[in-house]
């Protein structure tokens, strides 16, 4: 993947791989390194977040939050947290930790919806226990959301 042509290939060969790559790190290099460097991501990423499969849906939901950081002109993200207030809470492990990464990514990154991001991450509580190391961010939004904010004000 690290040597591959990113933008050559198709979008029919771009699903076939993922669909295949049900390996935690292999998927994520292929989305990180591949996907996202192809002419292709934005359909895929609209495709694959509606998709049944919860790992190909963790593919697009992973494309999404690049595109809230990076390009959200366009993005519905009212409707984004309405999705993840209605499904992550049930969503299986892969599909969770994806979307709970874009709930987080519209908090740092769009303060018109921080306060709502904050809101959906502590009545939701996912991954509020999940054990950290010192000296490391919590995956729970609300703790993610306001370390990334506290931090990007220090600048």
């Amino acid at each position: 993947m690290l040597i591959c042509r990113p933008k050559a290939f198709e979008r029919n060969e771009l699903d076939a791989m993922l669909r295949a790559a049900r390996t935690p790190k292999v998927h994520d290099w292929l989305v990180n390194y591949v996907v996202k460097k192809n002419p292709h991501v934005e359909e895929l990423r609209v495709a694959w977040s509606a998709d049944p499969d919860p790992v190909v849906a963790s593919a697009g939901w992973a494309l999404t939050t690049e595109r809230v950081a990076k390009n959200p002109k366009g993005l519905d993200l009212a409707g984004l947290l309405d999705v993840i207030e209605a499904e992550m809470k049930d969503a299986p492990d892969r599909l969770q930790w994806a979307m709970n990464h874009c709930l987080a990514q519209i908090g740092i990154e769009h303060h018109e919806h921080r306060a709502r991001a904050i809101d959906v991450g502590e009545r939701l509580e996912v991954l509020k226990d999940y054990p950290t190391p010192p000296n490391c961010t919590s995956p729970f939004a609300p703790i993610w959301i306001n370390e990334m904010v506290r931090r990007q004000n220090l600048k």
